[in-house]
Protein backbone atom coordinates (compact mmCIF):
# COMPACT_ATOMS: atom_id res chain seq x y z
CA UNK A 1 0.00 0.00 0.00
CA UNK A 2 1.57 3.50 -1.36
CA UNK A 3 2.25 6.16 1.58
CA UNK A 4 -1.16 8.47 1.25
CA UNK A 5 -1.38 11.58 3.23
CA UNK A 6 -4.06 13.97 4.64
CA UNK A 7 -3.63 17.70 5.13
CA UNK A 8 -5.42 20.07 6.99
CA UNK A 9 -5.25 23.50 7.54
CA UNK A 10 -7.15 25.56 10.56
CA UNK A 11 -7.87 28.87 9.71
CA UNK A 12 -10.51 29.51 12.49
CA UNK A 13 -10.79 28.22 16.51
CA UNK A 14 -13.02 25.61 17.42
CA UNK A 15 -16.45 26.16 18.62
CA UNK A 16 -17.00 24.78 21.71
CA UNK A 17 -19.75 22.20 20.20
CA UNK A 18 -16.53 21.30 17.74
CA UNK A 19 -14.43 20.80 20.53
CA UNK A 20 -16.58 18.63 22.51
CA UNK A 21 -17.68 16.52 19.44
CA UNK A 22 -13.85 15.78 18.42
CA UNK A 23 -12.95 14.69 22.04
CA UNK A 24 -14.05 11.54 22.33
CA UNK A 25 -12.45 10.41 19.04
CA UNK A 26 -9.19 10.66 20.85
CA UNK A 27 -7.10 7.73 22.97
CA UNK A 28 -8.77 7.87 26.43
CA UNK A 29 -4.53 8.90 27.64
CA UNK A 30 -4.28 11.62 25.11
CA UNK A 31 -7.52 13.16 25.67
CA UNK A 32 -7.21 13.54 29.62
CA UNK A 33 -3.39 14.82 28.88
CA UNK A 34 -5.15 17.38 26.47
CA UNK A 35 -8.02 18.02 28.88
CA UNK A 36 -5.46 19.60 31.46
CA UNK A 37 -4.17 21.83 29.13
CA UNK A 38 -5.15 25.64 30.30
CA UNK A 39 -5.41 27.30 27.55
CA UNK A 40 -8.31 26.08 25.61
CA UNK A 41 -7.02 27.18 21.78
CA UNK A 42 -4.37 25.42 22.05
CA UNK A 43 -5.92 21.85 22.07
CA UNK A 44 -7.31 22.94 18.38
CA UNK A 45 -4.49 21.27 16.77
CA UNK A 46 -4.29 17.74 18.37
CA UNK A 47 -7.81 17.85 18.07
CA UNK A 48 -7.77 18.22 14.72
CA UNK A 49 -5.16 15.88 14.28
CA UNK A 50 -7.16 13.24 15.26
CA UNK A 51 -9.91 14.03 13.47
CA UNK A 52 -8.29 13.61 10.28
CA UNK A 53 -6.76 10.53 11.19
CA UNK A 54 -10.39 9.48 11.77
CA UNK A 55 -11.66 10.72 8.35
CA UNK A 56 -7.85 9.28 6.71
CA UNK A 57 -9.05 5.57 8.56
CA UNK A 58 -12.65 5.87 7.50
CA UNK A 59 -11.58 6.80 3.44
CA UNK A 60 -8.39 4.21 3.66
CA UNK A 61 -9.89 1.03 5.36
CA UNK A 62 -13.73 1.79 5.77
CA UNK A 63 -12.99 1.99 9.46
CA UNK A 64 -16.01 4.19 11.38
CA UNK A 65 -13.89 4.46 14.76
CA UNK A 66 -10.21 4.57 15.55
CA UNK A 67 -9.22 1.86 17.27
CA UNK A 68 -7.44 0.78 20.53
CA UNK A 69 -4.36 3.33 19.98
CA UNK A 70 -1.04 1.50 22.22
CA UNK A 71 2.28 3.26 22.65
CA UNK A 72 5.75 2.02 22.19
CA UNK A 73 8.70 2.22 24.58
CA UNK A 74 9.87 5.80 22.97
CA UNK A 75 6.02 6.57 22.57
CA UNK A 76 5.45 6.08 19.17
CA UNK A 77 1.38 5.08 18.38
CA UNK A 78 0.34 1.89 17.05
CA UNK A 79 -2.49 -0.16 16.92
CA UNK A 80 -2.13 -3.44 18.63
CA UNK A 81 -5.17 -5.47 16.83
CA UNK A 82 -4.03 -4.24 13.18
CA UNK A 83 0.05 -4.34 13.03
CA UNK A 84 -0.51 -4.40 8.93
CA UNK A 85 -1.90 -0.32 9.13
CA UNK A 86 1.13 2.22 10.41
CA UNK A 87 0.04 5.60 10.98
CA UNK A 88 1.51 8.91 12.07
CA UNK A 89 0.67 12.61 12.95
CA UNK A 90 1.90 15.80 13.33
CA UNK A 91 0.34 19.16 13.63
CA UNK A 92 1.96 22.73 13.90
CA UNK A 93 0.07 26.39 14.86
CA UNK A 94 -2.67 26.50 12.19
CA UNK A 95 -2.16 22.74 10.26
CA UNK A 96 -2.14 19.13 10.51
CA UNK A 97 -0.98 15.80 8.09
CA UNK A 98 -1.78 12.51 8.72
CA UNK A 99 0.35 9.67 7.32
CA UNK A 100 -1.43 6.55 7.04
CA UNK A 101 0.56 3.06 4.99
CA UNK A 102 1.96 -0.81 5.58
CA UNK A 103 4.94 0.21 6.76
CA UNK A 104 6.61 2.25 8.86
CA UNK A 105 6.69 6.07 8.56
CA UNK A 106 6.82 8.90 10.44
CA UNK A 107 5.48 13.00 8.99
CA UNK A 108 6.19 15.99 10.60
CA UNK A 109 4.79 19.35 9.55
CA UNK A 110 6.07 22.81 10.94
CA UNK A 111 4.75 26.27 10.43
CA UNK A 112 7.30 28.79 8.88
CA UNK A 113 8.36 31.48 11.66
CA UNK A 114 11.40 33.61 12.72
CA UNK A 115 14.51 31.49 14.31
CA UNK A 116 17.69 33.36 15.21
CA UNK A 117 20.93 33.38 13.26
CA UNK A 118 22.78 31.22 15.41
CA UNK A 119 20.39 28.82 16.16
CA UNK A 120 20.18 28.38 12.23
CA UNK A 121 23.48 27.80 11.95
CA UNK A 122 24.12 25.68 14.77
CA UNK A 123 21.67 23.02 14.35
CA UNK A 124 21.25 23.26 11.05
CA UNK A 125 24.17 24.89 9.13
CA UNK A 126 21.64 26.98 7.27
CA UNK A 127 21.04 30.99 7.10
CA UNK A 128 17.38 30.90 6.07
CA UNK A 129 14.18 30.38 8.58
CA UNK A 130 12.59 27.82 5.25
CA UNK A 131 15.85 25.73 4.90
CA UNK A 132 16.11 25.65 8.91
CA UNK A 133 12.72 24.17 9.01
CA UNK A 134 12.62 21.55 5.97
CA UNK A 135 15.54 20.42 8.23
CA UNK A 136 14.04 20.22 11.82
CA UNK A 137 10.94 18.39 9.51
CA UNK A 138 13.58 15.77 8.05
CA UNK A 139 14.89 15.21 11.41
CA UNK A 140 11.71 15.20 13.07
CA UNK A 141 10.43 12.67 10.75
CA UNK A 142 13.24 10.39 10.34
CA UNK A 143 13.17 10.16 14.39
CA UNK A 144 9.61 9.41 14.41
CA UNK A 145 9.81 6.52 11.92
CA UNK A 146 12.68 4.75 13.25
CA UNK A 147 10.80 5.42 17.11
CA UNK A 148 14.07 6.73 18.32
CA UNK A 149 12.43 9.32 19.72
CA UNK A 150 12.16 13.00 19.08
CA UNK A 151 15.45 14.11 21.24
CA UNK A 152 17.49 12.71 18.93
CA UNK A 153 16.82 15.73 16.46
CA UNK A 154 19.10 18.03 18.18
CA UNK A 155 21.93 16.49 16.86
CA UNK A 156 23.64 17.04 13.78
CA UNK A 157 21.75 14.84 10.95
CA UNK A 158 23.21 11.79 9.75
CA UNK A 159 22.80 10.74 6.16
CA UNK A 160 20.13 8.71 5.04
CA UNK A 161 21.07 5.25 6.32
CA UNK A 162 20.65 2.15 2.71
CA UNK A 163 17.21 2.05 2.57
CA UNK A 164 15.61 5.08 4.34
CA UNK A 165 13.88 7.23 2.06
CA UNK A 166 12.74 10.98 2.88
CA UNK A 167 10.00 13.06 1.02
CA UNK A 168 9.32 16.46 0.80
CA UNK A 169 5.25 16.89 0.93
CA UNK A 170 3.67 20.43 -0.29
CA UNK A 171 0.98 20.95 1.84
CA UNK A 172 0.78 25.05 2.33
CA UNK A 173 2.54 28.25 1.77
CA UNK A 174 4.32 29.07 4.93
CA UNK A 175 4.68 25.46 6.29
CA UNK A 176 7.19 22.40 5.58
CA UNK A 177 6.63 19.10 5.98
CA UNK A 178 8.02 15.71 4.88
CA UNK A 179 7.27 11.62 5.00
CA UNK A 180 10.17 9.60 6.25
CA UNK A 181 9.83 6.00 4.92
CA UNK A 182 11.73 2.77 3.73
CA UNK A 183 9.68 2.49 0.86
CA UNK A 184 11.22 3.47 -2.62
CA UNK A 185 7.41 4.63 -3.49
CA UNK A 186 6.94 8.36 -3.73
CA UNK A 187 3.70 9.10 -1.30
CA UNK A 188 0.41 8.65 -3.08
CA UNK A 189 -2.16 10.92 -2.77
CA UNK A 190 -1.93 14.29 -0.81
CA UNK A 191 -5.96 14.65 0.64
CA UNK A 192 -6.21 18.21 1.48
CA UNK A 193 -8.62 19.95 3.21
CA UNK A 194 -9.86 23.31 5.35
CA UNK A 195 -11.00 22.81 8.74
CA UNK A 196 -14.66 24.02 7.67
CA UNK A 197 -14.72 20.81 5.27
CA UNK A 198 -14.29 18.24 8.18
CA UNK A 199 -16.74 19.57 10.40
Amino acid sequence: MPIELWTARMERPLSEQEREAILPLLPSARRERLLRMREVEKQREPLCAYLILCLALRQKCGWKSLPEVALSQMGKPYFPGHPNIHFNISHSSGAVLVGISDQELGVDIERIRPVGQRMMVRLARVSTEEAFFQSWVRREARAKRSGSGVGTIMRSESPLQPGEYYYEIDTFPGYAAGVATRSRERPGKIHRYSLDDVL
